[in-house]
C-alpha cells in the first residue's frame, strides 16, 4: 500500500488520465455521421415547413428533440418538470412624452415630438443625464476598409452623436451595411454608450414608426386584439439605452458652440467627405424617459431545455451552457409568377429569398441555419448522458425565435432556469454544415467569435481543445474582428448571454449562397466536417466542465489571429 502522500499523487494521476480519455474517448466516441444525418434529414424535412416561430413545424421539432432526450435520460429544465420553457412574446402598448433637454453652456433647450425620434421601447421610466458627449464623425468602424472613427477613444457611459447617413465615401456601402444599419447599436454594444444621437430618416415622425399593427383575431369587433407599438420578450422594467434620431434644429443647438458648426458638419456629411471627430465641451443631455407599458396581446413560444448532471457535489451546481436555435424562417404562401421572363414565388418569408432556379420550391428549410447547431447540440446532450460525466453539469438550450430577434436566448438570460451567475461559460453553434461560399479550401475551418471578448482563459481552452484533435482544425478569428462588416458577434443567441457579462463562443462555418435562401438543404451538408466541428465544441466544453475554477472574465479581447 502506497505512502499517504504517493497514494494522493496516484489518485490525482489516475484521475487526470480519466478526464482526458474520457474526453478523447467515451464521449466522442458517440458522436457519429450517421446520427447527424438521420436527425437533421428530419428537422429539416418539408414536413416541419420551415420551422417558422409559433408554427406546427416547430412544434414538431420541439417534440423531436424532447422524444431523444427523454430516451437518452436527459433531465428536463424548462417549466417545473417540462423539457420546455415558456417563452412570453408580449405586444406592447405605449404611451408618454419622452423628451431630451439640451444645455450648452447657460442655455438649454428641451425637444420633442417632430424634433426627436425615440426608439419603441425605452424600457424603464428614468431621468439619464449625460455630460460625456462625443461627436464620432460617421460613427462608423471598419479598418480593414481605413475608416475608423472610434479609434482611441473611450465611450463608456458617454452620448454618441454621428451624422451622415450613407456614410462616408471610402468605404464600400454594400459590403459595410450592416455596419451602417446598425452604428446605434454598435456604439451601444461595443463600447458601453449611455445613448446615441443620430439624424433623422427622411418623413419619420416624432414618435418613430411603430411595429407592425396586431391583426384582428377576428371580424367581430369582441374579438379583436388592440393594436400593438412593438413586439418584446425583455423585461419591461430593463433600462434601455435610448437611441434617438433628432432634426436639424436639435443638432444645430447641440453644435452651437462647437469648434465645427452643425452647418459645416452637415455638408460634408451630404458629400460623404471625412468629418472630424471631437468632445462637445460643456454640453449636457438630460433624457427624460416617461413611457408607460400596457401589454395588449401574449404569443406563446417554446426553449427546450435540458440538464446532465455533472459528477462533483460542489460543481454540479454550475453549468457550462450549450445553445443553437432550432427555428427558421418558414414557407412561401403565393404561388410562383412569371414576369419578363422571370420568374419569382410570391409570399416568401420575410427573412426568406428566393434563390434563382428554386422558385418551385416553397419551402425555406433551413438545413444550415440552423438545423445543424440543432442537431450537433442534440449529439452533444447524448455524448455527455451516455458517456463520461465532466465534474460540472451541462445545461442545452435550444433557442426559439432567433430569427425574429433573439426571442429565446434574451427571454432564457431575463428568466433563466438554473441561477444566471452559475452559468460559467456558454457556448453557441450557429450555421456548422458548410464550407464559407462552398469554397473546398474553407474543408478544415471553423470561424470561433467571441471567444476572448470576455475571457482571454476561455479563448486559450477552446485552442488547446483543438490542438487536443486529429488532426486539429484550422481555426479562423476573422469574424471576431470588431471592424467585421458581418457583425457576427452581435447577431446570433451567444450575445444574449455576452451582455450578462457570461464569456462565450459562436462556432460557425460562415455564411454560403444558399444562407435564408430556399436551397438551403440537407443534400448540401457537409456531415463529416460537422462531426469534427461537434467534436470540437465537445472537446471545449468538456475542458470547461473540468475546470476547477470558472474561466476569468478579463474582458481583455479580441484577438483576430
Amino acid at each position: 500500500m502506497p505512502r499517504p502522500r504517493l497514494r494522493l499523487f496516484v489518485v490525482a494521476l489516475a484521475a487526470t488520465v480519466a478526464t482526458l480519455s474520457a474526453a478523447t474517448g467515451g464521449g466522442l466516441a458517440l458522436i457519429s455521421r450517421d446520427d447527424l444525418k438521420t436527425w437533421l434529414t428530419y428537422i429539416a424535412s418539408d414536413a416541419l415547413e420551415g420551422r417558422a416561430l409559433y408554427s406546427t413545424g416547430l412544434g414538431l421539432a420541439a417534440g423531436y428533440i424532447e422524444g431523444h432526450l427523454e430516451q437518452w435520460n436527459v433531465r428536463p429544465a424548462g417549466d417545473p418538470g417540462s423539457y420546455l420553457q415558456t417563452v412570453d412574446v408580449l405586444g406592447v402598448k405605449r404611451s408618454g412624452h419622452p423628451t431630451v433637454t439640451v444645455q450648452v453652456g447657460n442655455d438649454s433647450r428641451t425637444f420633442a415630438d417632430a424634433d426627436v425620434v425615440f426608439p419603441r421601447f425605452l424600457g424603464r421610466k428614468r431621468t439619464l443625464t449625460i455630460d460625456h458627449v462625443e461627436f464620432v464623425g460617421y460613427g462608423v468602424d471598419a479598418p480593414r476598409m481605413g475608416h475608423a472613427d472610434y479609434a482611441g477613444k473611450n465611450l463608456r457611459d458617454a452620448a454618441v452623436v454621428w451624422l451622415g447617413m450613407q456614410g462616408p465615401r471610402d468605404i464600400d456601402a454594400g459590403a459595410s451595411r450592416i455596419i451602417l444599419n446598425d452604428r446605434d447599436e454598435y456604439a451601444i454594444d461595443a463600447f458601453s454608450a449611455a445613448a446615441t444621437i443620430g439624424p433623422l430618416q427622411p418623413g419619420a415622425n416624432g414618435r418613430g414608426a411603430a411595429a407592425p399593427a396586431a391583426q384582428a383575431a377576428g371580424r367581430g369587433r369582441a374579438n379583436q386584439i388592440p393594436a400593438a407599438d412593438f413586439t418584446t420578450v425583455r423585461r419591461l422594467d430593463a433600462a434601455v439605452a435610448p437611441a434617438v434620431s433628432v432634426s436639424d434644429a436639435f443638432f444645430e443647438f447641440l453644435f452651437s458652440r462647437a469648434p465645427v458648426k452643425y452647418a459645416e458638419l452637415k455638408s460634408k456629411a451630404d458629400a460623404q467627405q471625412p468629418l472630424p471627430s471631437f468632445r462637445l465641451d460643456g454640453v449636457k443631455l438630460t433624457f427624460n424617459l416617461s413611457d408607460d407599458y400596457e401589454v395588449v396581446r401574449t404569443q406563446l413560444a417554446h426553449n427546450v431545455v435540458a440538464i446532465v448532471e455533472g459528477s462533483d457535489p460542489q460543481l454540479k451546481n454550475t453549468y457550462v451552457a450549450f445553445g443553437a436555435h432550432y427555428d427558421h424562417v418558414g414557407y412561401a404562401q403565393g404561388e410562383v409568377v412569371s414576369e419578363g421572363g422571370s420568374r419569382r414565388r410570391l409570399g416568401a418569408p420575410v427573412f426568406g429569398f428566393v434563390k434563382p432556379g428554386n422558385e418551385d420550391d416553397r419551402i425555406w428549410n433551413g438545413a444550415d441555419d440552423d438545423g445543424s447547431g440543432t442537431v450537433a447540440l442534440m449529439a452533444l446532450a447524448r455524448a455527455f448522458a451516455e458517456g463520461p460525466r465532466p465534474r460540472r453539469s451541462l445545461l442545452f438550450v435550444w433557442h426559439t425565435g432567433e430569427e425574429s430577434g433573439r426571442y429565446g436566448s434574451l427571454y432564457f438570460a431575463d428568466h433563466p432556469t438554473v441561477p444566471i451567475d452559475s452559468i460559467v461559460a456558454q457556448l453557441n453553434v450557429d450555421m456548422i454544415g458548410r464550407n464559407r461560399d462552398d469554397r473546398s479550401s474553407e474543408s478544415n475551418t471553423v470561424y470561433l467569435v467571441g471567444s476572448d471578448r470576455i475571457s482571454s482563459e476561455l479563448h486559450d481552452i477552446s485552442r488547446e481543445a483543438n490542438a487536443a484533435l486529429a488532426p486539429p482544425m484550422t481555426l479562423n478569428y476573422e469574424f471576431n474582428d470588431p471592424g467585421d462588416p458581418e457583425q457576427l458577434y452581435f447577431r446570433s443567441d451567444h450575445f444574449s448571454y455576452a451582455e450578462k457579462g457570461i464569456p462565450v463562443i459562436f462556432f460557425t462555418t460562415g455564411l454560403h449562397p444558399d444562407y435564408h435562401t430556399n436551397a438551403d438543404e440537407v443534400s448540401k451538408i457537409e456531415f463529416d466536417k460537422m462531426v469534427r466541428v461537434t467534436d470540437l465544441i465537445y472537446e471545449t466544453g468538456w475542458r470547461l466542465a473540468n475546470l476547477d475554477h470558472a474561466p476569468a472574465r478579463d474582458n481583455k479581447g479580441p484577438r483576430t489571429w
